[in-house]
């Protein structure tokens, strides 16, 4: 990992006779602790990143004057490809201000709210960067959201517009909401050449219609204003809007990826959704930064992912674990190897994944990492380290300061002593992440209530008065000090690369014909990454139960990665003293037929149904022949 062996010695020796001395004590700090190169070179790069995104920070930098660099430093160099495209920085700044002009010239002004409901297209960089020239803050819009949570997530961020891009399930999505968006006074602009339904007006032709030059007068533009809101299931209720200064874009933009390597002459080829912190910030945040390209497709195939590399020549792919997976179960192919990926990063990946994915496909390096969008606690895996997402010695916590603390797993609730102060674990005991809330790790908390944001953060850890951010989130160091991610504790889990909020998903279902009461929760699938949607339910005494009709009503009202795979029928819900739901035992028990009593249901694509869950159907799940 060092970048020469000089580098190395002169690091940790120093020269000469002093050099010598220095040579003895540094052998002896070795043999008793045998990770301090490999600590203080990680510490020493990763201090070095946030020296540079920091003076960038207090310097006024922002996403627009990153952008305008690099267009100023190469306007004809390809920024952006897609499909048979090929969009050169100039290109797409002409865009940008082509979109700055049109809502400019409408009345848009510094502190207004748009928000964007597009699939990863090229319309989607180039609006998002005109409408930062403007100071409009965006409300990227999850595009697998429909009904009530998608108008939830566009009416808290307080936007006035709404931009909606090419394909008609985003438009069905839309007309669904039309009658209330009208009630709230929205102007809705459809993108591509479609004709707009009434009540929806065309936007492309009008943008082309433009100057692309910049605006007139310029936007004042700070590092604390908000450029966006990123959506997060949290841990209760209904999504909620992580607020992203241009600062938060700027260090996502200028760390992760740069601590692993990533240089101007890569090509980044991205699938994960631009309405998401790693398709955005590093993904599009890294290849400005860099002034490096981007590879963009509109939603990821697992058939199509290596000719896609193979053809626009990427050298670096993201990642979340699930997508890796999914390229693994793809039948084999002699030119699996046939690509100059070097590196593939990203987050949430399995350690039988990792060995079989790196195997096949001839990947020199995983960079695995760990980030909230919300958080303040950042991780990354410079070793290659198989499932590991960072280092987390003393030695180099001295620098990059988090904990990991005592907890009830369950439930994810520090444990306190009789001082009511917290302890950090033992090796190989997990435990609860949590990272400090000071002016080097702020937290920028969600939009809306104060309450949102101050209950994720914990008071009087350690010490009378401190804060610390509650990442939700198990870890476990190691012996070598290598740490890795556990699980999520408390109301959400991760399926399909989302998060899922259980009492937003229970809110649904408890309005579902026949349900009396419904308790929703994730459990583990062998095979599959994150948890899978489960749901305890109490059917409504004497109806006659219909599951094909429940099928249509949820597959209509949840994102696919939100829909319950399982049933449960029930007669009674525990709860706690609190009157909340009780999850563990629930969830320690998952679909196995062999230890619940109660009837048990799976999801059924085929028949549109839910089918009744017994042994010989468990079994095919657990050894993968059943396709959830």
């Amino acid at each position: 990992m060092w970048p020469d062996e000089i580098d190395k010695k002169t690091v940790l020796y120093g020269t000469g006779a002093v050099g010598g001395a220095v040579a003895a004590a540094a052998g002896l700090y070795r043999f008793l602790y045998p990770y301090a190169i490999r600590d203080r070179y990680q510490a020493q790069l990763e201090m070095a990143v946030i020296e540079k995104f920091t003076n960038i920070i207090t310097s006024g930098g922002t996403l627009l004057t990153q952008w305008a660099d690099a267009v100023g430093r190469q306007p004809d160099k390809p920024f952006l490809l897609s499909g048979a495209e090929v969009h050169t920085y100039r290109d797409v700044d002409n865009m940008a201000n082509r979109t700055a002009n049109f809502f400019h010239r409408r009345g848009f002004r510094k502190g207004d709210t748009v928000a964007l409901l597009i699939y990863n297209e090229p319309t989607f960089v180039w609006t998002f960067l005109g409408l930062a020239k403007v100071g409009v803050k965006m409300a990227l819009l999850n595009t697998n959201l429909r009904g009530q949570a998608l108008m939830h997530c566009f009416r808290i961020a307080g936007a006035t517009s709404l931009v909606v891009g090419q394909g008609q399930p985003l438009l069905d999505a839309t007309l669904e909401l039309l009658p209330e968006l009208q009630e709230e006074g929205a102007t809705i602009w459809l993108q591509g050449s479609a004709p707009p339904p009434a009540g929806v007006s065309a936007l492309d032709g009008l943008v082309q219609q433009e100057s692309d030059q910049p605006l007139p007068s310029p936007v004042s533009i700070t590092p604390a204003d908000t450029l966006c809101y990123i959506y997060t299931s949290g841990t209760t209720g209904l999504p909620k809007a992580a607020i992203i200064p241009h600062s938060k874009f700027i260090v996502g933009a200028n760390s992760l990826l740069h601590i692993q390597g990533l240089t101007s002459e890569d090509i980044l080829y991205v699938t994960l959704p631009l309405y998401h912190s790693s398709g955005l910030l590093l993904g599009i945040g890294s290849v400005i930064s860099k002034g490096a390209t981007v590879a963009l497709r509109r939603k990821f195939s697992a058939h199509h992912f290596w000719d896609d590399c193979r053809r626009y020549n990427a050298t670096v792919i993201i990642y979340i674990g699930e997508l890796l997976r999914y390229l693994c179960t793809v039948p084999e192919r002699p030119d699996d190897k046939d690509h100059k990926v070097r590196l593939a990063f990203g987050n949430g990946l399995r350690p039988d994944i990792w060995k079989q994915f790196q195997e096949r496909f001839g990947i020199p390096r995983i960079g695995e990492f760990y980030a909230m969008t919300e958080g303040n606690v950042g991780l990354t895996n410079l070793h290659n380290k198989v499932g590991a997402v960072g280092v987390a010695s003393p030695t180099y916590r001295k620098h990059r300061p988090f904990s990991v603390i005592q907890c009830d797993l369950d439930t994810g609730e520090p444990i306190r002593g009789k001082d009511g102060k917290c302890t950090e674990v033992r090796i190989d005991q997990p435990g609860l992440l949590v990272g400090p809330t000071d002016p080097g790790t702020p937290y920028t908390g969600y939009l809306g209530k104060p309450e949102l944001t101050e209950k994720k953060i914990l008071r009087s850890v350690f010490q009378d008065g401190d804060a610390f951010f509650n990442t939700g989130d198990l870890m476990v160091i190691d012996r070598d000090y290598f740490i890795y991610f556990v699980d999520r504790v408390g109301d959400t889990f991760r399926w399909k690369g989302e998060n899922v909020a259980t009492t937003e998903v229970a809110q649904v279902l408890s309005k579902m014909e026949g349900v009396q009461e419904v308790n929703v929760y994730g459990v583990k699938v062998p095979g599959q990454d994150g948890r899978a949607g489960m749901a305890s339910i109490i059917p409504q005494p004497g109806q006659k139960l219909d599951f094909r009709r429940w099928y249509r009503y949820i597959t209509a009202k949840l994102p696919t990665y939100a829909r319950p795979l399982f049933l449960r029928l029930t007669q009674q819900i525990q709860v706690t003293g609190t009157f909340k739901h009780q999850k563990a035992a629930l969830v320690k028990e998952g679909f196995d037929p062999t230890k619940v009593t109660d009837p048990l249901f799976v999801i059924d694509n085929a028949k549109k149904s839910y089918v009744p869950l017994d042994e010989k159907a468990y079994r095919r799940i657990v050894i993968g022949q059943a396709r959830l």
